[in-house]
Formats: structure tokens, sequence, C-alpha cells
């Protein structure tokens, strides 16, 4: 079964949990309130975050995982975003939830964020808390918070990078 998901995720539009490790859920909608980050094992490149204490800022919330195909192709647009926006007030942060039992690894993450040079926040999430409170099921999938800190956006996926990033400028314009 894992290699079947295996081969799934490196021909699929995107990368889906297997259905053994998670019950089926569907996806938190738009407008709903933006569930704290939970269960949180190690955060990379930054001191624990909360949402909370992101009220005002516009976020991004990608989860992924560093040996998915579909999440390797969509770095360069969050770090794009994340370098073009940190100064207008985006904060992404990437929640790291591991689909085979080796990915858990802090120093095998910490790897992945070096080799693909990514300087933003990441949460290891590896008891999947926080991606069953946003009801996740893919990888990638990015969730966009306003500064309410209400989720107003989401993509699953690969694409749709210019409507992902005219979101991210219609929410930094939007008064706090």
């Amino acid at each position: 079964m894992k290699s079947f998901i295996k081969t799934l995720c490196a021909t699929a539009l995107f990368c889906t949990a297997a259905a053994e490790a998670q019950p089926a859920i569907s996806p938190m909608p738009s407008s709903a309130p933006a569930p704290e980050f939970a269960g949180i094992e190690k955060w990379l490149n930054s001191d624990p975050l909360t949402m909370q204490q992101l009220r005002g800022k516009v976020v991004l919330v990608d989860f992924w995982t560093y040996t998915c195909i579909n999440c390797v192709r969509t770095l360069p647009y969050v770090k794009s975003w994340y370098d073009k926006y940190k100064s207008q007030g985006l904060v992404v942060v990437g929640v790291h939830t591991p689909e085979y039992p080796f990915e858990r690894s802090t120093s095998n993450v910490a790897a992945a964020l070096k080799k693909y040079d990514i300087r933003y926040p990441v949460a290891q999430d590896n008891r999947y808390t926080t991606w069953n409170a946003y009801n996740n099921q893919f990888w990638p999938a990015a969730y966009l918070i306003d500064k309410k800190g209400q989720i107003v956006y989401t993509h699953f996926g690969e694409g749709d990078y210019q409507e992902t990033e005219a979101t991210i400028r219609k929410l930094l314009a939007q008064p706090g």
C-alpha cells in the first residue's frame, strides 16, 4: 500500500495522506477561524508561534513534506512570496507533516530546510495534530489567513500561483 501511495504522490497532482494514517475528513471551509498550531514537536527557523500572536498579519500556512515532489515544486513560489511580502506583513509557516516514518526525524527536516534554502518558520507536526485541526488531507496544502485570524483562501496541490499571490496582495492591502 505504501509503495502505491508513494507512486501516486510522484505522479498525481498532489500527495494525499495514506488512508490508514488519517481518517477521511473534509478540508476546512474558507472563512473559518484558523486553528492554533498544536502538537508541534519542534519549531525550526523560529521560536514557537501562535495564531493569536500573528493577529494583524496575513499568514500562509503551508502543509508540506520534504519527499513529496509536488511539495518541492511549490517551494520556489512559497519562498518567493515570503521574500517579497514579509516586510509588508506576510508570515509564512511551513507545517512539515511526515508521510513516512523517516520524515519524522528533526535532523532530516533540518537538512531539507538547508537543501531548499527555506528560511521561514517551520513547525514539525509529527503527530498530525495541526494537520487534523485544519482537517487537511493533502500535500501540499496552502491556507491563507487574514489579519483577523480567518481562513479566507485554500489551495491544494500545485498550480494557481498567480491567484494565490493576488490573494496575498489583496489581504495585505486590507486594514488590520
